[in-house]
């Protein structure tokens, strides 16, 4: 990515928030995760986004949340903070007040609700990117936002010197295909869904976002690292192999069935916030048994 900044290459892990019995942040845990990840060989840590529950968060939970894990990782690997809504102003907000606390870049994700036009994204992002003192990463995830940002789109921003990144989780590899096309090295591309990130790669791609890393930070790490050394027979063993984990991870709304499967770890990271509910008990079965077939328990 000559001339262009890239915030990291290879496995991001979004990290879940882990809450007390109470309900309120549980600071410990969180500090036990960040490091778990680090020593596990994870190259960026993302904060209070959508695995980490960062829509029913409060500002000053969001700010704790990001200053613990800026402090655990100490410059060792970049601390991207989850900044996404649907009112810009606020966004830009959010971007203020990861900086102030020291993360060292922000996501971003469509705006939802409101329903803007492919123009009003140009508009949204470029006013966020504008005023931000932290590289952005777009976030395209229309799943849950009901709003795709095209290829065209994308291409758009690309050219805007603070956008360093995109997280496709559209899941649409023909998207994603154009996506590479239209912005080749302009615009590094990360997956947003695990059972994606090989093909991302292929394509062009430089890492991912992985919900997976929560539980497996080293079987992410491996895949990523085996792509880019060119062993491409083990990274699509390794992404075959991951599969079924995704799978069951995704039995449900996520991030309860990530929670659920690293409480069957011994990590303590409580219960998921209205209104996501815990786990059906014939999905939470089927996840263990996935689970220790890969020896993950």
């Amino acid at each position: 990515m000559q001339g262009r900044r890239m915030l990291y290459k290879g496995s991001g892990c979004a990290m879940v928030t882990p809450f007390t019995k109470e309900n309120t942040l549980d600071n410990a845990a969180l500090r036990k995760q960040a490091a778990f990840q680090l020593e596990n060989g994870t190259d960026a840590l993302i904060v209070c986004a959508t695995t980490g529950e960062g829509s029913t968060m409060t500002s000053r939970e969001k700010t704790e949340a990001i200053r613990m894990v800026v402090e655990v990782a100490n410059g060792r690997v970049p601390v991207i903070a989850g900044v996404g809504g649907n009112d810009t102003a606020k966004v830009i907000e959010a971007c203020r007040n990861a900086k102030e606390i020291g993360a060292d870049g922000v996501l971003a994700v469509t705006p939802y609700y409101n329903k803007t036009t492919q123009p009003g994204l140009v508009a949204h992002f470029t006013a966020i990117a504008d005023a931000s003192e932290l590289p952005v990463i777009l976030y395209n995830v229309p799943s849950r936002t009901a709003l795709h940002m095209k290829a065209e789109t994308s291409a758009k921003l690309a050219g805007h010197e603070n956008i360093v990144g995109i997280k496709e989780a559209s899941g649409d590899i023909a998207h994603i295909a154009e996506l590479t096309r239209l912005c080749g090295d302009t615009l590094p591309v990360y997956s947003g869904n695990d059972e994606n990130t090989l093909p991302i790669l292929a394509l062009g791609g430089v890492g991912v976002i992985s919900v997976v890393a929560n539980v497996a930070p080293k079987m992410v790490k491996r895949l990523c690292n085996r792509f880019f050394e060119g062993e491409l027979k083990v990274a699509r063993e390794i992404q075959l192999q991951m599969l079924p984990l995704v799978t069951a991870l995704f039995a449900e709304t996520s991030p309860s069935p990530v929670k659920t499967a690293m409480a069957m770890q011994g990590h303590e990271v409580g219960a998921v916030r209205l209104p996501l509910v815990p786990m059906l008990p014939e999905n939470e079965m089927a996840l263990k048994e996935c689970m220790a077939r890969l020896a993950l328990l």
